[in-house]
């Protein structure tokens, strides 16, 4: 399997790993959704350790999921020094001329415990899922094939964009170019983004050529099929509780 394919964490070989992948599919979204509509902190906070506490079960390694997150908490780091700055409220404190409202504190920190928490469930429910999985998943949960194909094209072809990018500007530097705060390089960026869509598009012409001399007519046909057991109950019990138990604490 190619290596973009594969999962993004390890733990296929665990007990989550082995849970049908539309129950933990279903189990994500559903999840999601509850968290991002919650707005109580103590639900927050309790979908979060929740996350942690599958973290376990999903038998990944925890150095391997919070270099996942580090990307999401630098973006949130600008929000909480920007967003205290920025909202209207009473102020929380002052820091010589600047005033940081406490309803813009209040307001990164559950962007902050949202984010990290969705993230974190995402990653422990389907990081050990390889992207052909995650795909025959959405196809079983009648999710529209041309939806499909373009989440197993995106990933399949993502790490190709990117190589071909690389090619580009090592070509560039090979005939002088070096980078500055002055229209040539601006110019020289447009043109390395306008022949790399040029090639994108070259290359899909030719895959889909290639796809139709194999017979493809719109759809993938599947010859494995994911069947429901009882090894899935718990874990859809579990999921069920403690939906259960975060719609209640935010809205009961």
């Amino acid at each position: 399997m190619p290596e973009q394919l594969k999962p993004v964490l390890p733990g296929g070989q665990t007990w989550l790993g082995r849970v049908d992948p539309r129950a933990r599919l279903v189990a994500a979204l559903l999840f999601s959704v509850v968290v991002v509509l919650a707005d109580r902190f103590e639900v927050l906070v309790t979908a979060l350790v929740a996350t942690i506490a599958g973290l376990f079960f999903s038998g990944s390694s925890p150095r391997a999921v919070l270099r996942r997150l580090v990307p999401l908490n630098v973006l949130i780091l600008v929000l909480i020094v920007w967003l205290p700055l920025a909202a209207e409220g009473a102020a929380a404190f002052r820091w010589g001329p600047l005033e940081f409202s406490a309803e813009g504190l209040r307001l990164a920190a559950a962007i902050a415990l949202k984010g990290n928490t969705v993230v974190l469930a995402m990653l422990v429910l389907l990081g050990s899922l390889d992207a052909v999985a995650l795909g025959h998943a959405l196809s079983h949960l009648r999710v529209p094939d041309k939806l499909t194909h373009l989440l197993l094209f995106t990933v399949r072809y993502l790490d190709v964009l990117r190589r071909e990018s690389l090619r580009l500007s090592a070509a560039m530097k090979v005939r002088g170019f070096r980078p500055r705060m002055d229209r040539h390089t601006y110019r020289s960026y447009g043109h390395l983004a306008g022949m790399l869509l040029i090639r994108s598009c070259d290359r899909s012409e030719r895959v889909v050529a290639a796809m139709k001399c194999r017979g493809f007519r719109g759809r993938f046909y599947m010859f494995d099929h994911f069947h429901f057991s009882r090894r899935d109950l718990p874990f859809c019990v579990v999921s069920l509780l403690i939906l259960l138990v975060l719609v209640w604490m935010e809205w009961a």
